[in-house]
């Protein structure tokens, strides 16, 4: 007898095994605790860019937001409680956008690339959420006296430098006032149809909401940032050049806030959704 789907659980590939595990789907007898959990370091930097650059990096369906300001944001977490413990890094791109549909009317940060080294989220966080994620290896972050360094790399090949100096310590209240007041965060969903290989099976813009991050904010540095691409040939990274080009093209008009954050929870991603 072929098995069957239990009723009000997540399946993702291989499904023969019964329901997937993962962020959003842990035993039975396990809670996940999204106010202890994870401990993050995060490195930001952010730019002044040049406005019909990044509109060229927006799915039809949104619209570039007020500012035409890039963060670039590095992300070391531990002890996450869905993996156990264990933890992984993540460089996300992002700038400002909106989103005007037939039922919903939002402002929200649209993250354009989110690398990671580890699969598991990747493969989730595109599967289940419409998460624009891709693979690279993410090294540190690197933190002495008043600089903090991360780099990013395929198979040997360095592709971006982050680094913020001259770090002094400031208030976790002046962390919150830095944070744009958005209604969350905006991405875009696209699944390939099998056979017909330019259609897609679905597509559609989904939505991390705001109110989902429990995070909280233990210890934070204002800097001076830099970033530094190296562009790439097809030979260097087969599956990303095209993507690490274009976002090192990003015209660099003016550096802006950047920041080293020590903080603790994070966002119960349950509540993402689609936008309509």
């Amino acid at each position: 007898m072929s098995y069957k789907f239990a009723p009000d659980k997540m399946y993702r590939m291989p499904i023969q095994f019964g329901p997937s595990l993962g962020p959003r789907q842990v035993p039975d007898g396990i809670n996940l605790d999204y106010i202890n959990s994870p401990n993050t370091t995060t490195l930001a930097v952010s730019f002044r860019s040049n406005p019909e650059q990044l509109e060229a990096l927006l799915p039809g369906c949104f619209a570039l937001g007020e500012a035409p300001i890039v963060t670039i944001s590095c992300s070391q977490m531990t002890n996450i409680d869905w993996l156990a413990g264990r933890g992984y890094s993540m460089i996300g791109i992002s700038f400002p956008a909106k989103y005007s549909g037939k039922k919903d009317r939002l402002q929200g940060s649209f993250l354009c690339v989110l690398f990671e080294n580890m699969c598991e989220p990747i493969i989730t966080g595109r599967e289940e959420l419409g998460f624009s994620k891709v693979y690279s290896e993410i090294s540190g972050p690197a933190i002495s006296e008043d600089k903090a360094k991360v780099s990013a790399s395929w198979q040997g090949f360095k592709f971006l430098d982050i680094e913020v100096n001259q770090l002094v310590e400031s208030s976790t209240e002046s962390a919150k006032s830095t944070t744009s007041k958005t209604d969350g965060m905006l991405h875009y969903k696209y699944i390939p149809k099998t056979g017909d290989w330019g259609d897609s099976d679905i597509e559609y813009p989904t939505f991390t909401p705001t109110s989902s991050d429990q995070s909280r904010v233990h210890k934070y540095f204002k800097g001076l940032g830099r970033i530094s691409w190296n562009k790439a040939q097809w030979e260097d990274l087969p599956t990303l050049y095209n993507l690490v080009n274009t976002l090192a093209d990003l015209e660099i008009i003016e550096c802006l806030d950047s920041s080293l954050t020590y903080s603790v929870g994070g966002k119960k991603l349950r509540k993402q959704r689609i936008l309509i």
